[in-house]
């Protein structure tokens, strides 16, 4: 199957000026050459002698000159009169190797890491960079470009595809969370230091200023009036006789408070105490069964995966994406975007910061360099095959117009110089002769 450019390629061709120009100079040489063989039999009819003698030879050498550089010129391109002659059609018949020496060429000479570097080091890219970043309505239009881009990307991750992933990725994480363990290393860590010491301490010392509270106080008085009555309603009676039992409810919630606040004062101010003991001993056994027990272990794993199955969690991922991207696009649609207000004028300080600062210049133009030259050794024979394949791809027809605009120029007037110093060979070989002869 022949191979086929895309007409529109073709079409640039008709356009490209150099065509019109290469077959004027091509019309030209042949017309040289025909002037020449025109000469040459011109001078032999008439009879070749005398001033004649010196047309033909010049007119001979400069045919036999101009038709030697056509079949060079030709031969390179393309097979002289269609003639299967050995080493002509040159560049069609070595497209293949010209296509791997280009690719290499323009790799190992264009890409070397150490050239590529050495080049870009002159070239300061840091303090340009500052320097182009300082000009506000630079930094504005690149904080535009970003904004463009990513009200593109908003709109692309709105899919009900994108929605379902993120929704998959949310159920996967949470399913391959062992939270059974995570919740046990966190225990190991709040036990480090007596960490977990000091929040039984703020525990303890929280409780006891609620304890203390005037309100509390006066509820816990009418739970144990209201307790008393319901249950001892004689009993309460009797005691009503002597004292009223709301004042007797208030002394007994004082008197349970100072008990309480006593206690846990005990607590507080003793690092041995029986409760911190208890304490200790209750949460190592959490921390050994959160770790180590596979019936807790299973039991989280089922509250886990019945978090994952809940409609809820689709419901409120999807909510949460799409409160997110409104607000997102909300803003990024406003002329006075805060978004892009904000990048714009971290742009200019990072401009102005790059500008004033040498060593942040060094580091990026470090940063720049290494990542250049990471980039150069990556692409660098992906490139030379790239070439390699595109060159390889093209039809034999389409490499040689390709190569003959290029050098076909010049190639002409190789032709025109031919034919000249052939003809002026053949006057020097002439006058050589003749004056041999005389």
């Amino acid at each position: 199957m022949l191979k086929r450019l895309p007409d529109d390629a073709v079409a640039g061709l008709g356009q490209d000026p150099r065509v019109a120009d290469l077959k004027r100079l091509k019309a030209l040489a042949l017309g040289l050459l025909m002037a020449m063989l025109s000469g040459f039999l011109i001078s032999h009819w008439q009879g070749g002698q005398g001033g004649w003698a010196w047309v033909a030879a010049f007119c001979e050498a400069a045919a036999i000159g101009a038709l030697a550089d056509w079949f060079a010129v030709t031969a390179l391109f393309r097979r002289p009169l269609g003639l299967a002659i050995p080493h002509t059609a040159i560049i069609p018949a070595n497209k293949d190797r010209i296509a791997e020496s280009l690719g290499d060429f323009i790799s190992h000479h264009f890409l070397r890491p150490e050239m590529l570097t050495a080049r870009l080091a002159e070239q300061d890219l840091a303090a340009r960079l500052g320097d182009w970043l300082s000009e506000p309505e630079r930094a504005r239009k690149v904080a535009t470009l970003a904004r463009t881009w990513a009200i593109q990307g908003l709109a692309f991750l709105d899919e009900e595809s994108v929605r379902k992933e993120l929704h998959a990725y949310v159920a996967g994480q949470l399913q391959r969370w062992n939270g059974a363990g995570a919740v046990g290393d966190l225990l190991v860590r709040l036990t480090e230091g007596d960490r977990h010491q000091a929040v039984l301490d703020d525990g303890l010392l929280w409780l006891g200023r609620r304890l203390n509270h005037d309100k509390v106080k006066a509820r816990a008085s009418r739970l144990i009036v209201g307790h008393l009555r319901a249950n001892w309603p004689r009993l309460s009676s009797a005691l009503g006789l002597f004292r009223p039992l709301d004042s007797l409810g208030d002394g007994l919630a004082e008197r349970l408070a100072s008990e309480i606040l006593a206690e846990l004062q005990a607590i507080l101010v003793d690092p041995e105490h029986r409760v911190r003991q208890d304490y200790e001993v209750l949460l190592a056994g959490y921390i050994q069964r959160l770790r180590f027990d596979p019936a807790l272990g299973a039991w989280v794993a089922r509250l886990k995966q019945g978090m994952v199955d809940h409609p809820a969690l689709r419901d409120y991922v999807e909510g949460l994406w799409t409160h997110l991207q409104a607000s997102l696009r909300k803003d990024l649609e406003r002329d006075d975007s805060a978004l892009v207000g904000h990048l714009q004028r971290q742009l200019e300080a990072l401009g102005r910061s790059l500008a004033s600062n040498p060593e942040l210049r060094a580091a990026l133009n470090h940063h720049l360099l290494d990542g250049m030259a990471g980039m150069s050794n990556d692409l660098g024979g992906d490139l030379a095959r790239h070439i390699a394949r595109t060159v390889k791809a093209w039809p034999d027809d389409f490499l040689v117009t390709q190569v003959e605009l290029g050098i076909g120029r010049d190639l002409q007037f190789i032709r025109f110089n031919g034919t000249l110093v052939g003809g002026l060979i053949g006057l020097a070989l002439h006058a050589m002769t003749t004056w041999m002869g005389s």
